[in-house]
């Protein structure tokens, strides 16, 4: 692999939140070998000419999904026909500058597979496999008119279903097994699931620790699907590491989240873009009323957990709707955050959530190769990165060039 000198570029340093003039950055064996101010000497690198643009790490989504499956009163899927759409919204993930990204259900190890063995072109993944829900939970798909039997537990779901300290410890080791990086967690009720209000606590607190003893002596973690305070609550005490959605967190929670360490992961362009099309993509009009309860909130959880220096990653969970709509995750935080800490949202805390802490979502040496060029400045205007990935002149990862518009 030829060394890669890129110069002429203005570096944004992610953590500090400026733009830094005068730096080159040398690549060598899919990372960064150096970043220095004024010129790298490297006899023999191909000089890489960034004209004057901005260079930034990859972008890292810690909340997306692959293979979501059919939602309620649409048709099920083959299984090779949501791995063959998974592999195309890979391709274009990675195309919108997200160069790693974490599953929340859904997606097995052959995704991961996919990717590594430069079968498909797509982002670094982390994967959660199916779900853990209990009967009735959010991962329970069936209508309340449906009897019991096997068929929303198949390897091609979302989730599955597991009630009790046992089976839930069976689950854990089972998706482990094959080869999840992390457990999802359904800690209560949601949006699509037809069986439970958004309120609804799901998982005692046996089973909850349960599942989180049995992921931490594997070495990983939980995640948790979980909207109200009570809930959010209730799943930090007793050891989930992230929250996902946490809409209707409130200040006591938050001081709670701090202090153990818990991160959020909000997704809160998803609700806004599944009210608009709440129809065409099968919800019912239960579904799209739980959605404008979930949307109305808004993102008053983003200042509340912000103010309580609660680590917030960024997240988009478009299961349904299109996923063009990744990036505009940006422009919904920007009414209530900064530029500069929506960034690091989804670069330098982003690594800290998949444990890459110094080897992603940073431009140092050391770390992979993931970087953007982008045209702008997105500490001014986030809309550079929008569009698919339009105002992106070069997109690498681990050192290849995945775009190369220069």
């Amino acid at each position: 692999m030829t060394d890669l000198l890129l110069k002429n570029l203005a570096l944004l340093d992610v953590e500090a939140g400026v733009l830094r003039s005068g730096r080159q950055i040398l690549v060598r064996d899919g990372k960064i070998a150096a970043v220095e101010e004024g010129r790298v000497d490297a006899p023999g690198a191909e000089e890489v000419d960034c004209g004057g643009r901005t260079v930034m790490p990859g972008l890292i989504d810690c909340h997306v999904h692959i293979a979501p499956g059919a939602i309620l009163n649409q048709p099920k899927l083959h299984a090779s026909l949501t791995a063959a759409r998974g592999v195309m919204w890979m391709r274009q993930m990675i195309q919108r500058g997200f160069t790693t990204a974490r599953d929340a259900g859904g997606a097995d190890a052959g995704f991961r597979q996919a990717v590594e063995r430069g079968i498909s072109l797509g982002p670094r993944l982390f994967v959660a496999g199916r779900a853990i829900s209990q009967t009735g939970g959010h991962g329970d798909k069936r209508w309340p008119s449906e009897e019991a039997c096997s068929c929303h537990a198949s390897t091609a779901s979302l989730a599955r279903v597991a009630d009790g300290v046992d089976e839930c410890r069976r689950a854990v080791r089972d998706e482990l097994r094959m080869g999840a990086n992390h457990i999802k967690v359904m800690a209560g009720g949601g949006v699509s699931s037809p069986s439970d209000s958004i309120f609804h606590l799901q998982y005692s607190d046996e089973e909850l620790l349960a599942l989180v003893d049995e992921a931490r002596r594997q070495h990983t973690y939980c995640m948790a699907h979980v909207y109200s305070a009570e809930g959010i609550r209730r799943a930090s005490e007793l050891g989930i590491r992230t929250i996902e959605h946490g809409n209707f967190l409130d200040e006591e929670t938050a001081k709670v989240m701090a202090a153990r360490g818990t991160f959020l992961v909000p997704t809160l362009v998803t609700y806004r873009v599944d009210g608009a099309n709440g129809k065409a993509i099968g919800f019912t009009d239960e579904v799209i009323a739980k959605n404008s309860q979930v949307l109305e909130a808004g993102t008053r959880s983003l200042e509340i957990a912000s103010a309580a220096g609660v680590k917030i990653a960024y997240g988009t969970d478009l299961a349904y709707s299109s996923k063009v709509h990744q990036p505009e995750e940006f422009l919904v935080r920007a009414e209530v955050q900064k530029p500069a800490d929506i960034i690091r949202s989804a670069t330098v805390i982003g690594a800290e959530v998949v444990g890459m802490v110094g080897k992603i979502g940073v431009v140092a040496p050391g770390a992979y190769a993931d970087l953007l060029v982008v045209s702008g400045n997105p500490l001014e205007d986030l809309g550079v990165l929008q569009n698919e990935g339009a105002q992106m002149a070069a997109i690498l990862k681990e050192g290849q060039f995945v775009k190369r518009a220069l």
